[in-house]
């Protein structure tokens, strides 16, 4: 396809981040005839997209932002070590942001939140798998599933309180006991109380997927400029210029996808709520070479919040989620959790040597849906961020979505629950 020349004296699209979302928006807008540069204010893939456990799930369309979630949080906040842990300090961007989120915390907007994530899930889902062949992507992708397992027999049977939702949305579901899945899988120690298996799901070692995104990316003709940061954004007649910290730049269309950053760049893209809409929720994972005995796929040990994710290269502990707002430290004693939690479920819940600890600021948005469209009142300007947990999921899906917006072509979903005037 033919692409279109840049505006005089600059580009035809400039993309604001070199995650996983940014790259995904540069491959589509490429495929759609556009000539493209990315910018980072760091590196290509070194925020959230590095380390998170690399699960695809429709399975997670479930919004954090359900009845009671925040009395559970309150219950936590004295336990720094809890899955989901609000840090206890003074800090009104961070609590109003706890009160807007607590308003959605019921079974309208639950459920609302839910079908507009379960249409990006799935739609991503399905492009992922094809942008994989298509494009060659070396990522260890893996369409083995994923299992939730408990070990208590009522948390097994409230999470199955939400398995209807997920079947009404497409997404299939099976059941099995204690018994049953620990003759299946070896890995586990005796005390099972039964699993929910996600067949459609799949994982990815997230890192390689945005390396490989990278290659393909430039394979197409997009360019790249890491430690490039951006300052301010103002329209002219001639498009949008760019004040970054290698100077200027002029772009004709601009897409921002900083992730977790996009509050501290509100007032630059000219949308100041996103200050009180978006917050990061920090995760963490531990990376490990591969121990003697695994599970057969990528499980979450439900009642601890711990993915275990398993590759060729590799075994990874991950999740929890923690609100302290931009906070740089590596905290060990939320590490030491995941340990402890895959000791309860797994008989070698850490690999032999470890290779990585990590944390990562996932874009949390009040709604637990992202934002993705044009910014109003800004031509040419556009969002593509707040993915919250599900950034790599969501991520081939976010690009086309994007690529089709700006070419006014009919989109693959409705983008009506995505829209960013919607915290305007």
């Amino acid at each position: 396809m033919e692409q279109r020349t840049a505006a005089t004296g600059g580009e035809d699209v400039i993309v604001i981040g070199a995650g996983v979302i940014g790259l995904t928006c540069a491959l589509a807008l490429l495929e759609s005839g556009r000539s493209v540069r990315v910018i980072d204010a760091g590196r290509i893939g070194g925020g959230s997209s590095h380390g998170n456990c690399g699960t695809i799930t429709p399975s997670h369309a479930t919004p954090l932002a359900a009845p009671g979630v925040i009395a559970q949080a309150l219950r936590w906040m004295l336990t720094p070590d809890a899955p989901l842990y609000v840090h206890p300090k003074l800090d009104p961007q961070l609590w109003g942001w706890l009160l807007r989120f607590a308003a959605r915390c019921n079974d309208r907007d639950w459920r609302a939140s839910a079908q507009a994530k379960s249409a990006l899930l799935n739609d991503s889902r399905e492009r992922l798998e094809s942008w994989v062949g298509r494009y060659g992507l070396v990522c260890e992708f893996d369409t083995a599933g994923v299992d939730y397992v408990f070990r208590d027999a009522k948390a097994f049977a409230s999470g199955q309180l939400e398995l209807d939702l997920l079947r009404e949305f497409g997404i299939g579901v099976s059941l099995l006991d204690g018994a049953a899945y620990e003759a299946q899988d070896p890995a586990f120690k005796p005390g099972v109380a039964g699993a929910i298996r996600f067949d459609h799901d799949a994982v990815l070692r997230p890192d390689r997927y945005v390396a490989e995104l990278a290659r393909t990316v430039r394979e197409h003709g997009g360019r790249f400029t890491e430690q490039c940061a951006l300052r301010d954004l103002r329209h002219d007649a001639a498009g949008i210029e760019l004040d970054t910290s290698l100077g200027l730049l002029r772009a004709r269309e601009v897409v921002v996808a900083v992730g977790a950053w996009t509050p501290k760049l509100s007032d630059a893209i000219g949308l100041p709520s996103l200050q009180r809409a978006m917050q990061p929720g920090k995760g963490y994972s531990i990376t490990y070479d591969r121990p003697p005995l695994m599970p057969r796929r990528p499980v979450v040990l439900r009642e601890r919040k711990v993915c275990v994710t398993m590759w060729d290269s590799g075994f990874r502990l991950g999740s929890t989620m923690e609100f302290s707002g931009y906070d740089e430290s590596l905290n060990p004693r939320r590490l030491a959790a995941l340990e402890r939690g895959a000791a309860e479920y797994l008989h070698h819940p850490v690999g032999p040597v470890e290779r990585e600890r990590w944390y990562g600021w996932r874009p949390m948005s009040v709604d637990d849906v992202p934002l993705i469209g044009r910014v109003p009142g800004r031509e040419g300007l556009w969002l593509a961020t707040g993915h919250g947990m599900m950034g790599v999921s969501m991520s081939a899906g976010t690009g086309q979505l994007v690529a089709d917006l700006i070419a006014g072509r009919e989109t693959a979903i409705d983008p009506h629950p995505y829209r960013p005037e919607r915290f305007a």
